[in-house]
């Protein structure tokens, strides 16, 4: 991955780096198509570890493939294929927390066929700002 111009930018690019479209939370388009992955966006001062959310939808009868998906993620994160990301003035960093991707699953009351799983992933930012 290359280095992206912002904070903010690393982090879209981090996150759509699976496979899916990803949205930052607070900006998932109404007409979205599942899957995708929503994610909370931050910016965190130099050396502080900072506790996030993400989620992936599908919309399905199963859980089998959005688990597998939520599973891929996990061993990418934990695997460090990802260990410092970069970004003007530095570098972004995203682990989970103890080493263990913590995860629940979700259902939407109004759609029994939406599926979602979320997820908390540590991001700290090593920059000059």
């Amino acid at each position: 991955m290359s280095a992206t111009n912002n904070k903010w930018q690393a982090q879209q690019a981090f996150w759509s780096s699976f496979g899916l479209t990803a949205y930052d939370e607070l900006s998932v388009p109404d007409d979205a198509v599942m899957p995708y992955i929503t994610y909370e966006a931050v910016a965190g001062n130099l050396d502080a570890k900072t506790q996030v959310s993400a989620s992936i939808y599908y919309r399905s009868n199963s859980w089998a493939e959005i688990s597998q998906k939520a599973d891929y993620i996990a061993q990418r994160i934990a695997a460090d294929e990802r260990p410092a990301i970069p970004i003007d003035g530095g570098y972004m960093m995203v682990r989970l927390p103890d080493g263990v991707m913590h995860s629940d699953r979700m259902d939407e009351p109004t759609d029994r066929s939406v599926r979602r799983i979320r997820f908390v992933v540590e991001i700290e930012f090593l920059t000059k700002y």
